[in-house]
């Protein structure tokens, strides 16, 4: 146990389908809602409604080139990711820490396990990701991390509600890059 945050050891594995209520579950608190207002991650006050669902979920643990990482305390399931192979590079996608395990390190190891993976596993030179433009302190965060921010940005889906409800029209995806190793 970390005798800092009270957290036992993180250890990580595939998830697998009989993951995915949990996994969604934790997605939707770590983004939605007044779960997600007890960590720093929320975007309770940029969109409404899912973040992701069962399909989504499945659709990450069982796509092609696509891997879900749970990272589990003990027995219990405190982060997630996806990490997809793609054209030369990895995508880190539906990441979630639980909200009040935020701040506690466990996003910046389950982010280097994503990194691991992608560059042992796969070979890969690149990890790329998206990032919704106007948090700027998840971007920072981000950065802190070695990830640079490109300027390339792409326009927010709106009217696609299984992105969310926005709640306002400024909304983009800004493209991160960081290379490995």
């Amino acid at each position: 146990m970390d005798s800092t945050t009270g957290v036992r050891q993180p250890t990580f594995r595939i998830a697998t389908t009989a993951d995915i209520p949990e996994l969604v579950a934790l997605i939707e608190s770590a983004y939605r809602g007044e779960p997600s207002r007890a960590g720093w991650t929320t975007e309770a006050d940029l969109l409404h409604g899912q973040r992701t669902d069962a399909d989504g979920v499945a659709a990450a643990i069982y796509g092609a080139d696509s891997r879900m990482v749970a990272m589990e305390a003990g027995e219990e399931l405190v982060a997630c990711c996806q990490i997809q192979k793609r054209d030369g590079h990895a995508y880190f996608g539906m990441f979630a820490v639980r909200p009040t395990l935020q701040g506690d390190g466990l996003g910046k190891a389950l982010l280097a396990e994503a990194e691991r993976v992608a560059r042992d596993d796969w070979s890969v030179g690149e990890m790329h990701m998206t990032v919704i433009s106007v948090r700027e302190e998840l971007l920072a965060w981000y950065v802190r991390r070695g990830y640079t921010r490109t300027g390339e940005v792409a326009p927010f889906p709106y009217g696609d509600e299984s992105f969310g409800i926005p709640t306002r029209d400024d909304l983009r995806f800004e493209l991160l890059i960081k290379k490995l190793g």
